[in-house]
């Protein structure tokens, strides 16, 4: 809705408000000459109560929580105190021309008493009751966060160029250590021809796929105690220690766990052993062959 259209909507507001008010206004009155004020304290009788429910109406818009609810049961109370007043006003036509005796609103005496009770408290259940609600308007501290979930909305929406340009950390330099490749070794063998399809001894080097991070220096108690051994080192020591095995028993996995080495390189090894096996007249079978 636009401008113009809110205008016009709080304008036929005020004018329907300012009807009704006058309407209660003529009730009220007449209520409060009869239970025994005077002309000026019965004209302005009716803005207490009415005047009060306006005020009450107001600080419902401006409070929240509990000072809210407050204002609201304010309204309610007012609201079905001037009902009541103006339905009685109805219910006794001697009210209009002051014929009703003084301090009289019904021929019951507990709903007389009642009614009686009911008019002459509202004044200064107004006293009280304004006054704190605008005590509470007053005092009221608007709540901190939706001001504060709308600042953080507004600075995730701020461009870069807004919000300035941040250092941008140092970058952390990484020493890229060439991890030296193992040089094959060809052992010879008399009978055996090199044939391009076989694996040469030694022939498997350590790949690194990414960089390795400098680390600072092993300390000495996390160190292997075993050292490095060359291919040629490893393929004497499993010759040593295969020395008395069968043709059967020259596995990858058996040559692994007895020379404690890598599984390719156990295979190499198994190729070997066997290819001389085979040359000083020891056939492998065909089973283990694959």
């Amino acid at each position: 809705m636009n401008r113009v259209g809110k205008a016009l909507l709080v304008l036929a507001l005020v004018a329907v408000v300012g009807m009704a008010f006058r309407v209660s206004w003529n009730a009220l009155r007449d209520v409060a000459k009869a239970i025994g004020a005077d002309g000026t304290a019965a004209t302005l009788y009716p803005f207490v109560v009415d005047g009060l429910m306006a005020l009450a109406l107001v600080a419902t818009l401006a409070l929240t929580g509990d000072a809210k609810r407050f204002a609201l049961r304010v309204l309610a109370t007012y609201t079905i105190a001037s009902l009541v007043l103006n339905y009685v006003h109805g219910l006794v036509p001697e009210l209009h021309g002051r014929s009703v005796d003084w301090g009289r609103l019904a021929d019951w005496d507990p709903a007389n008493w009642a009614l009686v009770l009911l008019a002459t408290s509202l004044p200064v259940g107004s006293i009280y009751f304004g006054s704190d609600l605008v005590a509470k308007v007053l005092h009221h501290q608007p709540d901190p966060a939706p001001a504060a979930a709308e600042s953080a909305e507004t600075s995730a929406n701020r461009s870069t160029a807004d919000l300035g340009e941040r250092p941008e950390p140092a970058a952390v330099s990484i020493e890229q250590r060439a991890v030296p490749a193992i040089e094959p070794v060809t052992v010879a063998v008399e009978g055996i021809e090199p044939t391009p399809n076989r694996v040469p001894v030694g022939a498997v080097a350590a790949e690194q796929s990414r960089p390795r991070r400098t680390t600072g220096r092993v300390p000495e108690v996390a160190r292997s105690s075993r050292p490095i051994r060359t291919a040629e080192q490893l393929l004497i020591e499993a010759r040593t220690t295969t020395e008395d095995w069968p043709v059967e028993e020259l596995t990858a996995e058996g040559i692994r766990k007895a020379v404690r080495t890598s599984p390719a390189k156990a295979r190499v090894l198994r190729e070997t052993l066997r290819a001389e096996r085979t040359a000083v007249g020891q056939p492998v079978p065909v089973s283990e062959a694959v």
